[in-house]
């Protein structure tokens, strides 16, 4: 990824669409056919050498074609490169070779972290633990189901990285505000045919930012999920609830003072970087809105913003992946915690047991919230307080039935739909 977006292959991919153009024109006879060859057979300027250039012209393209036309023999074959484009020719369509390129390996990483979901997710169809909502126990769950919301999720994320991807495979060779004055459309449509884009339907001087704006706000969306699964192991990782746990490897530290210290450092840095990524967005969405046929307000936006989006997702994939493949499950407290409440989390299906008895809604919601409130207070079992409760009412229970109702298996019985669509997930 950091190849991708260093400034040799920039270069390189600048070479690679004016040789392209220089080759189509000459076929069209516009140019001197005998040109061709000493450009192609030009190294690309270095970085450096571009920059030197650049200190006096302030004019990156410029002292891009300067640089490359001192490595161009004879030197007058240059002068016939960049002929009938504009700047945002070479800038747009070479941006558009780096988001692909860039997005096929975020689509790759991303299709390796959905299948360590999915296999995490498998190995734990079977391990209760308590569903929480607002950080409160709620049902009993599975933890392979919240992993499996976790592999789809990231594999949307995958594809819509992949539309994105054909958002912006569009380049442009138009020329000056896009009118083709000085270059035929056919030059165009061949040069992108070899290059593996699509000509942009219509351009000014640049390419319209929608499909940019559509790519970063993939890449902010995929970012988002690896910050979710990482807030979930946060949470899990938590003192109280030890349920989950980070990889700690041999010599590993926590913490300069506190020699116990155990802490989801991986997790928050995922957490952290997302917010960085997700920032890009607004800034590069108001790439949209130029003046007229071009200002380049949005160039410096994206010379920052691009690269770093994609590096930063690309390592946000890598740590998440390492996260889920290293993971620390520990059932046994996953089971102890969903049991520490009394029962508290059958409340559910005691209610509706009542109400299919032949109690009203509202009666049996009001006989089960007092008896889990004085669980809640003094920790007596759920159906114990029930019981009471009932009793001082003057209502008779089923306890057979109320018991048969309080098993953490009747609540995710039905779950097995969503594992049957996790193993065919690729």
């Amino acid at each position: 990824m950091g190849k991708v977006w260093s400034e040799a292959h920039k270069y390189e991919l600048w070479c690679q669409v004016e040789t392209l153009v220089l080759a189509a024109q000459a076929e069209a006879g516009t140019v001197p056919a005998e040109t061709v060859d000493p450009v192609r057979n030009a190294k690309p300027p270095t970085p450096e050498a571009v920059a030197a250039v650049e200190a006096v012209t302030d004019h990156d393209v410029i002292a891009f074609l300067t640089a490359w036309a001192d490595n161009t023999s004879p030197r007058e074959a240059a002068a016939w490169v960049h002929y009938g484009m504009t700047s945002s020719d070479l800038l747009d369509t070479a941006l558009a070779l780096q988001l692909t390129e860039a997005t096929d390996l975020l689509v790759a990483e991303a299709t390796r972290l959905v299948a360590a979901l999915r296999e995490h997710g498998l190995a734990h169809r079977g391990t209760l633990r308590v569903g929480r909502t607002h950080g409160i126990h709620a049902e009993p769950d599975l933890w392979g189901h919240r992993v499996a919301d976790f592999a789809f999720a990231m594999a949307r994320s995958r594809d819509r990285l992949q539309r994105a991807r054909d958002a912006v495979a569009v380049g442009k060779l138009s020329g000056p505000v896009g009118t083709y004055s000085n270059i035929d459309p056919a030059i165009e449509a061949t040069v992108m045919a070899e290059l593996g884009l699509r000509p942009a339907d219509v351009a000014t001087q640049v390419v319209f930012r929608d499909g940019i704006a559509e790519w970063v706000s993939a890449v902010a969306v995929a970012a988002s999920v690896c910050e979710a699964i990482a807030l979930e192991v946060r949470h899990g990782q938590r003192t109280e609830v030890r349920e989950l746990a980070e990889p700690f490897r041999a010599g590993q530290k926590g913490s300069s003072s506190m020699p116990h210290k155990k802490n989801p450092i991986r997790s928050e840095r995922i957490c952290g970087l997302a917010r960085v990524i997700r920032g890009y967005v607004t800034p590069v969405t108001e790439g949209m809105a130029l003046w007229h046929e071009r200002d380049i307000s949005h160039s410096s936006v994206e010379r920052i913003a691009l690269p770093d989006a994609a590096i930063g997702l690309d390592y946000l994939l890598h740590l998440t992946t390492g996260l889920i493949e290293g993971l620390v499950v520990d059932p046994d407290r996953m089971l102890a915690n969903l049991e520490s409440t009394g029962g508290l989390i059958y409340t559910s299906s005691i209610l509706l047991e009542l109400v299919g008895s032949g109690m009203s809604r509202e009666d049996a919601y009001a006989l089960v919230q007092a008896a889990a409130m004085t669980t809640w207070q003094v920790g007596t079992p759920l159906l114990q307080t029930l019981r009471t409760e009932a009793a001082a009412r003057g209502i008779t229970l089923n306890d057979a039935r109320l018991a048969d109702v309080s098993r953490p298996e009747r609540y995710v019985a039905r779950l097995g739909g969503v594992f049957e669509r996790l193993e065919r997930l690729s």
